[in-house]
């Protein structure tokens, strides 16, 4: 066999293997990591499943991180979803009581925290949105949040070489869509839990509360759990707490989803997991600390209100040293796990 005979012989070989090998890798089986949502040890379940036509998987979660820090999902490239929830403030916005949105306008309500999600029936302070899926379209498209349209979106995602990438290892192929964008987003949203406060510790048994705390702790029970019930602290219920209407708002909370004038100035009861976190306080961020907060149920609920809560018709009657208490429970309620975890982090 001649020289040139051998050497084609081998490049012909040569070449075969590299045509196989590049065949089963553009036919790799999609082999997602799957993952389960985690319920802490005695939570109830979630009243719906957010992942039922969306398994969570490893590659959908890292997926929806990035592109919850990327800011081209807003039309000026400075406002991803981290700008208006940060973890450090448990996913709220710290300090603010609206976020900034792109040509320097403003939200008009107080960013909510995310976190514990997948037990939120409805979202927003007024129930507007009804599932995880759909609610980054709000902010994504509001003129004065992050302003852009999906399809300029899309087009920018495109143009990223590391999307298609992921999306392929999350979804099976390198399709970008509205309904994948969306879904990835919810992956990486709907697994932000928050269950390892000192609270949690103490209920587990890891830890004791101070004297003052456990006063705090017996005070809530009697006078605050009917609404921000435990383990969640919130019941997901709309309610009308007594708040003067914000004149430069003019923000009537859910009657202006249902166009029911009985649910005028309801808004969605939060959580007070990490409220020492995610002050301001109020659907309209009014109040800065957590002691204006509790004053404002100690002598500012307006009670002529036909909508008012029934719970607060004679206000609460919190004595100073209560309220000093309260404010101590409250504070053990903060998750640095949560506002530490690296796997949350943009880095």
């Amino acid at each position: 066999m001649t020289t040139r005979v051998i050497i084609a012989l081998i490049v012909f070989v040569s070449s075969a293997f590299l045509f196989i090998g590049a065949s089963k890798k553009e036919n790799d089986p999609y082999k997602p990591t799957y993952l389960k949502l985690e319920i802490p040890k005695g939570w109830p379940k979630p009243a719906k499943d957010i992942f039922a036509n969306n398994p969570l998987t490893e590659q959908g979660f890292q997926l929806g991180k990035k592109l919850f820090y990327d800011g081209r999902l807003s039309k000026d490239g400075n406002f991803p979803c981290a700008s208006c929830h940060q973890q450090f403030a448990a996913f709220a916005t710290y300090e603010h009581d609206f976020s900034h949105g792109i040509n320097n306008l403003f939200t008009t309500r107080n960013a909510p925290a995310l976190f514990n999600l997948a037990w939120m029936p409805l979202l927003h302070w007024d129930g507007g949105i009804n599932h995880i899926e759909v609610q980054p379209l709000a902010p994504l498209t509001a003129h004065n949040e992050m302003g852009e349209t999906i399809d300029s979106v899309l087009k920018k995602l495109r143009k990223d070489t590391a999307y298609p990438k992921m999306f392929k290892a999350a979804f099976g192929t390198p399709l970008i869509n509205s309904q994948r964008m969306l879904k990835a987003l919810a992956q990486f949203t709907g697994s932000i839990l928050s269950y390892n406060s000192k609270y949690d510790k103490v209920l587990r048994g890891e830890d004791k509360f101070t004297p003052a705390e456990e006063r705090g702790y017996t005070f809530f029970k009697n006078k605050c759990a009917a609404c921000h019930a435990e383990p969640l602290f919130t019941d997901n219920s709309f309610r009308n707490n007594g708040l003067s209407v914000n004149a430069y708002l003019n923000d009537y909370g859910r009657m202006r989803i249902t166009n029911n004038k009985n649910d005028s100035l309801k808004f969605k009861v939060p959580s007070l997991r990490n409220v020492t976190l995610t002050f301001p306080y109020m659907h309209d961020g009014r109040y800065y600390s957590i002691g204006q907060a509790i004053d404002h149920y100690r002598t500012g609920i307006v009670t002529t209100q036909p909508t008012l809560d029934t719970l607060l018709k004679n206000r609460i009657a919190i004595n100073n040293a209560e309220k000093n208490d309260l404010i101590y429970f409250l504070f053990t309620l903060s998750d640095t796990t949560l506002t530490r975890s690296t796997r949350f982090a943009m880095h």
